[in-house]
């Protein structure tokens, strides 16, 4: 799977043991940044919008952003039409958000998780499937909200 990766300067370190474990699973691995944990404060929605970017157009099939808490990049990544960005921060949020949701993009905080969860809670929502059935309905009303259509 091609997935596309960044952390901002409070997930540096988390990115880069994730990047080496998802690329020793067989993945191809994007990384988009940050790089330098010891370089300035970084933000975050440049970083999500390239993510989400490779994520709605194609050049990555999922995606991967870390952040202090996570909050901010999850609502800076659900402003790129055709993302769904889950927040994860239990073995609950995570199933739910890819087999009702099917987010696009895990969203993990890495000053709210020991590194060893962050790592099971993104092995778990990349081995989750999307349920379909009645949770396609909802997905299809979310991109009709990002389309400005009314719900019927």
């Amino acid at each position: 799977m091609r997935i596309a990766i960044a952390a901002d300067h409070n997930g540096i370190a988390l990115k880069t043991r994730l990047i080496a474990r998802l690329a020793a699973q067989g993945h191809q691995v994007d990384d988009r940044g940050a790089h330098d944990p010891d370089g300035p404060v970084v933000d975050y929605p440049p970083l999500c919008a390239e993510v989400c970017q490779r994520v709605a157009d194609g050049r990555a099939d999922r995606g991967v952003v870390i952040g202090g808490s996570g909050m901010g990049e999850t609502i800076a990544c659900n402003k790129v039409r055709g993302i769904r960005a889950g927040l994860c921060h239990d073995r609950f949020t995570t199933q739910i958000s890819r087999a009702n949701n099917d987010a696009n993009i895990i969203v993990v905080g890495a000053k709210v998780l020991a590194p060893e969860l962050a790592e099971e809670l993104v092995d778990l929502w990349f081995a989750t499937a999307f349920k379909g059935g009645r949770h396609q309905r909802r997905i299809d009303q979310i991109a009709a909200l990002e389309r400005g259509e009314p719900l019927t």
